[in-house]
């Protein structure tokens, strides 16, 4: 039974992920932000295991898991819980770029490092939900895009990192995807949201389980996902 750690397993991709992983059999982490949205998490997820740690502050996460029973080994590591604020560099406060920073980059980097040791001793995985703002800027986009791209280089610097421990990394870069962060954008943007125009949560995590699953002399390093015709 392999083990994995999800963040961002109350909605969307994450919640899709989850479900798969447990329609498998597989052993679930769920990442939570406090105590009651773990047993929340426990009540979607019977039999998952749930450990709390805000990713707006990443500073207090080793702090939060020295409280707790960690894995002690950890098949996968996926990185999916992120955050969207909109607005052109002149008027975005600090406070939106912080958090923004914080939940997309700093929270990911430091939850990696914890939890390394676990995936180390079996040569596990650890899976990047970014974004195509990681791999291009828009207008408006500046502080979300930054901190997809930060985590592009964050992906990149650990795969080579870990290669000698036999541990794979890999990035995924979906389109807009219909998913309650993409309701937000279209609030932001001013736009009527039509879930139909978008890539499905479910196509987003056949990507990532295509990775999860490669054999082990091979290592998908980067995924591409658009919306489809």
């Amino acid at each position: 039974m392999a083990a994995h750690l999800i963040t961002g397993a109350g909605s969307g991709i994450g919640a899709v992920l989850a479900e798969r992983l447990a329609e498998r059999g597989d052993d679930l982490w769920l990442l939570a932000r406090d105590a009651r949205r773990a047993a929340e998490l426990r009540e979607r997820f019977p039999g998952a295991n749930t450990l709390v740690g805000d990713l707006k502050d990443p500073a207090k996460l080793s702090w939060a898991f020295g409280h707790q029973a960690l894995p002690i080994e950890l098949d996968s590591l996926l990185h999916v819980a992120g955050v969207v604020e909109l607005g052109q560099v002149g008027e975005l406060p600090v406070k939106a770029w912080q958090e923004t920073l914080n939940v997309n980059l700093v929270a990911p980097a430091e939850l990696t490092r914890l939890l390394l040791p676990s995936l180390r001793l079996v040569k596990g995985h650890v899976v990047f939900v970014n974004s195509g703002a990681g791999l291009r800027a828009s207008a408006d986009w500046s502080a979300y895009a930054a901190s997809k791209h930060g985590l592009k280089a964050l992906a990149d610097s650990l795969r080579l990192e870990e290669h000698g421990h036999g541990v794979r990394v890999t990035s995924v870069y979906p389109g807009r995807t219909a998913t309650a962060m993409q309701v937000k954008v279209h609030q932001q943007e001013g736009a009527e949201y039509d879930a139909d125009r978008f890539i499905s949560p479910g196509s987003v995590v056949k990507a990532v389980l295509a990775a999860l699953d490669a054999s082990r002399d091979a290592e998908i390093t980067d995924i591409t996902v658009r919306p489809g015709a």
